[in-house]
């Protein structure tokens, strides 16, 4: 097996143990032009949980800040629908990760 699918293949994998950090290192390390595009794909793909994280809280931060006194039966509601909105977005991308690293694995075989 080529080690450039390989790396190509950890670099979608990497969602599970190295986050965004290893295909920015494959990225700047590899001189293979298919592994850099593939560390670049993988890393937009992981960053996608992280923004929309970061988005949630920001949103939950926002409505309990600006509703103190009109809405606060709806903030617990709002809060909840953020995180399975979060959840379901942050799942189909680990699903993703892992169909796009056994496509490359099986890539020319």
């Amino acid at each position: 097996m080529n080690s450039n699918k390989v790396l190509s293949s950890l670099c979608y994998f990497s969602v599970f143990f190295a986050g965004f950090i290893f295909p920015i290192i494959v990225y700047f390390v590899s001189d293979d032009v298919n592994v850099k595009q593939h560390a670049k794909k993988a890393f937009i793909s992981h960053i996608i949980p992280f923004i929309t994280v970061v988005l949630f809280v920001i949103l939950a931060v926002t409505v309990g800040a600006f509703n103190q006194g009109t809405l606060p039966d709806a903030i617990p509601g709002i809060i909840f629908i953020g995180i399975i909105i979060a959840g379901i977005i942050n799942f189909i991308v680990v699903i993703w990760n892992i169909i796009k690293g056994i496509k490359v694995l099986k890539e020319g075989v």
